[in-house]
């Protein structure tokens, strides 16, 4: 299948998914540059749809070219401002680097070697209550690479930023440990490396090159579901690094223990370290990342749209910066900044609209996931194990969906709204220091969907 082919077919399942504006938009003038070693390289004609590919589309994107060649195991953007394909990128010393130097040139530097992209970096990693724990689990693996916390597991749902946490660690050790060695992996890469290796008879030598890190950072565990030789494979790996005091990282959409067909063995290799989560962002999060992004990016747009977007987009951290990218973007059209009436124009027509669920829906979940009674939530009642489910329920209600105080207080047994201020207060303050209670949350916000 030629480039042409195979970047048309992904086009029209891309038309079928999105508004007939947004196809408009986005994907014209894009094609595919070249195809080396597993890598798509996708020509886009400037840095805003750059962006917003990466941030919006770019899970769907490898998904259907995979679909197309299953040899493809990951996608980069370059810039090209003609429609004609081209020669996107040259090799340099072991470097993927872009001819049309637009951006950064950095952006485009991934080393072979350890397929880290020194993007990801502590630097510019929003931190907030949603994170903080996996980010101070990270912290304390760079001081002491192999002694703490090992292995480290993070999991969560997808566009919450642990790529980004997993290689800015891969990232600091190269950087300051010099004298260790790094790997970044996909469980996929892994997966097919072995079993190219078992059907050429190199198994041997594949061994040889995965023990010879000292950290390892493998993505997306999820993916080796059902893959009963890789597993094998990777547990006696995982032994020969650990009992080497060398550092292994792992990623999955889940905790390990929820992962289908994963070995019980492996899943307790999982588990003899830090397994800790990323949940969706909450408001306050979604506030910082937004303003931290604005600025990084320089961006203009007032707090009061800021806070609008803190409210409205309760997606993850790709949602959030792919809205901003579309307002930068917008932006730069009209040479001015967007007013609020605007931007709330531009988010009616270009995300998905935020399901409408009812407080009885909420309370519900709540009161399942805690375990107890619907109708306690409603009683007058101060029982300790039904207090708390009802706080949490008062604060998703105001913090996701916006309902006013007085209104949850009325719904929710006819409480005073002062009470229902108190109850979200309470929350908020306990995140801060509560781990526990932000996973809690988290695993909630994505039962709400």
């Amino acid at each position: 299948m030629d480039h042409k082919q195979l970047w048309d077919g992904v086009l029209v399942e891309m038309e079928l998914s999105v508004s007939k504006a947004s196809f408009s938009t986005w994907f014209k003038d894009t094609h595919i540059a070249k195809h080396e070693e597993g890598t798509v390289f996708l020509s886009v004609p400037n840095d805003f749809v750059r962006e917003w590919f990466q941030n919006k589309y770019h899970g769907t994107i490898l998904r259907h070219l995979r679909n197309a060649s299953p040899s493809i195991h990951a996608v980069e953007y370059v810039i090209s401002r003609d429609g004609r394909p081209r020669e996107a990128v040259k090799r340099e010393e072991g470097m993927i680097i872009a001819p049309n130097q637009e951006l950064p040139l950095q952006d485009y530097y991934i080393n072979k070697e350890d397929n880290l992209n020194p993007r990801y970096t502590f630097e510019n990693f929003v931190v907030g209550p949603f994170n903080e724990l996996a980010h101070a689990a990270s912290q304390a693996i760079i001081k002491k690479p192999g002694i703490v916390y090992n292995p480290l597991f993070i999991y969560g749902n997808t566009g919450n930023g642990k790529t980004h946490l997993i290689q800015a660690i891969g990232n600091y050790i190269k950087n300051n440990h010099k004298e260790r060695r790094v790997l970044y992996v996909t469980s996929e890469r892994f997966a097919s490396d072995m079993v190219g290796a078992i059907q050429t008879g190199k198994i041997g030598q594949v061994k040889d090159k995965y023990r010879k890190y000292d950290v390892l950072i493998m993505d997306d565990i999820q993916f080796l579901s059902q893959k009963e030789k890789t597993q094998e494979e990777l547990f006696h790996l995982f032994n020969n690094l650990y009992d080497n005091n060398k550092q292994i990282v792992f990623s999955s959409d889940k905790h390990p223990n929820l992962i289908p067909s994963i070995e019980d063995r492996l899943k307790s290799r999982f588990g003899a370290g830090m397994t800790v989560d990323i949940p969706a962002p909450d408001h306050e999060s979604r506030t910082t990342i937004l303003r931290t992004k604005a600025q990084t990016n320089n961006i203009l747009i007032s707090p009061e749209t800021i806070d609008f977007l803190a409210l409205t987009i309760n997606g993850n951290i790709r949602d959030l910066e792919g809205v901003l990218n579309l307002i930068s973007c917008q932006a730069q059209l009209k040479g001015r900044e967007l007013s609020l009436n605007e931007v709330k124009n531009f988010i009616r027509t270009n995300t998905k609209p935020k399901k409408t669920v009812s407080v009885k829906e909420i309370v519900k979940i709540v009161a399942d996931y805690y375990r107890i009674e619907e109708e306690s939530i409603y009683e007058k009642t101060r029982r300790k194990e039904i207090i708390k489910p009802r706080q949490v329920a008062m604060y998703i209600l105001r913090e996701d969906f916006n309902i006013s105080y007085p209104s949850i207080g009325q719904k929710l047994g006819g409480r005073d709204h002062t009470t229902v201020i108190h109850s979200c207060e309470k929350i908020k303050n306990d995140l801060k220091d509560d781990s526990t209670l932000s996973q809690e949350i988290g695993q909630l916000r994505s039962m709400i969907v």
